[in-house]
């Protein structure tokens, strides 16, 4: 078995991959292996350390809820709670909503590299116990598509890492910027393979979690967006609530192309998204009358998806500009997104461009 040569750089690690790389390993290469990030300016050495052991603490909670996905039936921890409790969206909190915020929080607080953290589940910022190595800041939607979780369907969960700007020190302001700002990204989809694709400072990589071994194994080395597809996932339901730029994409795709393209939607996230970066096309989930900013959450479902996205060669906007380059101004703050294939992207921004010049 070729070994990989130790002076790769995360840039170009696993293009011409030929053997067995876990996700510790590979991790432990960022921290160890890869001046590239330092000297690019990205990130200094000592930070390389406390991310890789950040990083690590993600996997290990995603280990434990695939898991508990795993033995949902099995082990009582199908349907919702039974104190009926809602999250701060007000949506119905399932039993593995609970368990997997517990599992995340808990997990990167005990790793000490973290100031903050902000869950999908929680009302407010969590801040971490006060250590020394806290640098960063997580992000996390810590089971996407729960409603789902009972009839099987894929789930996952979402996560996204900056950069604390005082050492130790939590500060919602630190989460309140521009996706673009992020540090990492990724997610793991829990569904016939417990997979998880993750970005760091360069390229894309899945990882696929091999249940004999207890690891997530490199399978995906450098994934890439195609430039346009043949696919559109959107929830077609709300149509008649949709902006005329909306309606006027879903029907070009529809009846203008030669080869129409197919609808393909999931109603998890997680699973849409990942389907749409391998083989691309779109996924949307526009803003419309019904609900003007969308449904998704923009600080731990758009943000990350869209940095994956974009370092897939993809592109992420809501129609009118780029979703990374966005400000939030609150932590739960919704917003319409559309992300996938380049090409196809800026045709739905076409539409509604043109629609809205018509409108004026």
């Amino acid at each position: 078995m070729k070994r990989v040569a130790s002076s790769h750089s995360i840039d170009d690690f696993g293009e011409d991959l030929d053997s067995f790389v876990t996700l510790s390993s590979f991790i432990l290469t960022l921290s160890t292996t890869c001046p590239s990030l330092a000297a690019k300016g990205h990130i200094k050495k000592e930070e390389e350390t406390d991310l890789c052991i950040l990083l690590q603490s993600v996997a290990t909670s995603c280990k434990y809820i695939q898991n508990c996905v795993r033995k949902l039936g099995l082990a009582n921890l199908s349907g919702k709670t039974q104190d009926l409790t809602t999250n701060v969206q007000g949506e119905q909190q399932m039993k593995l909503d609970v368990i997997a915020h517990d599992v995340f929080a808990r997990g990167l607080d005990e790793s000490k590299r973290c100031t903050m953290l902000v869950s999908e589940e929680e009302e407010d910022a969590i801040m971490c116990a006060t250590s020394p190595h806290g640098r960063y800041v997580c992000v996390f939607d810590p089971l996407d598509g729960s409603s789902n979780i009972d009839c099987c369907v894929s789930v996952g969960s979402i996560f996204g890492v900056y950069r604390a700007k005082t050492l130790g020190v939590g500060d919602i302001n630190d989460v309140l910027v521009p996706g673009k700002e992020m540090v990492a990204a990724g997610y793991c989809m829990y569904g016939s393979a417990c997979t998880m694709v993750l970005t760091v400072g360069g390229n894309v990589r899945g990882f696929t979690l091999d249940p004999s071994l207890g690891e997530f194994v490199l399978t995906h080395p450098k994934i890439k967006c195609p430039p346009s597809g043949a696919t559109y996932s959107v929830n077609e339901g709300n149509s008649r609530y949709w902006s005329a730029g909306m309606k006027r994409y879903v029907d070009h795709v529809k009846y203008d192309k030669e080869s129409p393209h197919s609808l393909r939607y999931i109603g998890s996230m997680v699973a849409d998204v990942h389907r749409t970066l391998l083989y691309g096309g779109t996924f949307s989930y526009p803003g419309d009358s019904k609900s003007p900013n969308g449904k998704l959450r923009i600080l731990y479902e758009c943000f990350p998806m869209a940095y994956i996205m974009e370092r897939a060669g993809g592109a992420a906007s809501d129609g009118t500009q780029r979703i990374l380059d966005i400000v939030p101004t609150s932590i739960h703050q919704r917003h319409p997104i559309h992300m996938g294939s380049e090409e196809d992207v800026e045709e739905i921004d076409r539409f509604h461009r043109e629609a809205e010049m018509e409108g004026k």
